[in-house]
């Protein structure tokens, strides 16, 4: 594998705030020590569920100097910095301190709606900017368009610090044609809680996973053990967690998560414009199944 660091599970933690509205530094920092105490693999900065895109560069800044000193070199750490606008990401990436990072996620540009061959370009840009690991992120749900398959193989072949695509199309199908048809050093991360140990039975090694902000261990444990094809025990970890994963999408990301994590105690429920809180329909039935989690 290009970088044996991104097997398993990494998690695309939230960013918390307060009642004013400010980045909670300390509900940061607890965030960090569960996930330590859970024992997932990595820990993804400034994702779409980190709410990076509301961030200014000094609440951005805050959050990496909050999460790299809490983490304290424990875990390795993938940091989020993409774009629509091909150069500005490329400026980004330079004017970085990335010394902390393992890697970085870097989504397909969104609303310009690329043809293929401009989201070829867009990687090739970015790849050029540095010498750091970059995870490709598809995520056609949140960017308006689709890279195809060919064109992440493409990819894969071309550039070789551009080292993983996180999929989260929803397509098995194209999924797979990545899987069959990449290099074999290069890795497909799923990007989809709920499709992940299918992904993995499939040659999937390892998830960039929502759900797991809130339950790391029994999460990440699932996933080990599906990465070690013991599909019968991730079976049972999964069903336990598929209906929460599923209320956690249902009225919009990370408004669900976050109330997950307000409701065990690790942060409060706080997201911003033009993000909103879940209807109380979900907040309810969420209540409820992770009640019903803590007495399994």
């Amino acid at each position: 594998m290009r970088n044996k660091h991104l097997i398993g599970t990494g998690v695309a933690i939230v960013t918390p705030f307060d009642e004013k509205g400010h980045v909670d530094t300390k509900a940061l920092q607890n965030l960090v020590k569960h996930l330590h105490k859970g024992k997932v693999e990595y820990i993804v900065v400034l994702g779409t569920t980190g709410e990076s895109v509301t961030l200014s560069k000094e609440e951005k800044k805050l959050v990496i100097d909050t999460v790299v000193k809490a983490n304290a070199n424990k875990l390795p750490l993938v940091l989020g910095i993409g774009g629509n606008n091909t150069a500005e990401v490329v400026e980004s990436i330079k004017h970085t301190d990335l010394r902390a990072f393992e890697a970085i996620l870097s989504v397909a540009p969104y609303y310009n709606k690329p043809n293929q061959e401009g989201y070829y370009q867009h990687y090739k840009a970015v790849s050029a900017a540095t010498k750091k690991d970059i995870i490709l992120y598809n995520v056609p749900g949140r960017t308006g368009s689709n890279v195809t398959w060919e064109t992440q193989v493409r990819i894969a072949k071309d550039f070789k610090n551009i080292v993983a695509t996180k999929e989260a199309s929803g397509s098995v199908e194209q999924i797979m044609k990545v899987i069959k048809n990449k290099p074999k050093d290069f890795m497909v991360i799923s990007g989809d809680d709920n499709l992940t140990l299918p992904l993995i039975a499939a040659g999937a090694l390892g998830v960039i996973s929502v759900v797991a902000n809130a339950y790391p261990r029994e999460y990440s444990d699932m996933v080990r053990l599906s990465l070690k094809q013991h599909f019968d025990k991730a079976q049972s970890l999964h069903y336990d967690l598929v209906d929460i994963t599923d209320q956690l999408f249902a009225d919009g990301n990370p408004g669900g998560i976050k109330y997950a994590l307000h409701l065990l105690g690790i942060c409060k429920q706080y997201v911003r414009l033009p993000l909103c809180e879940p209807n109380d329909k979900v907040k309810e039935t969420l209540k409820q199944l992770i009640k019903k989690q803590k007495h399994v």
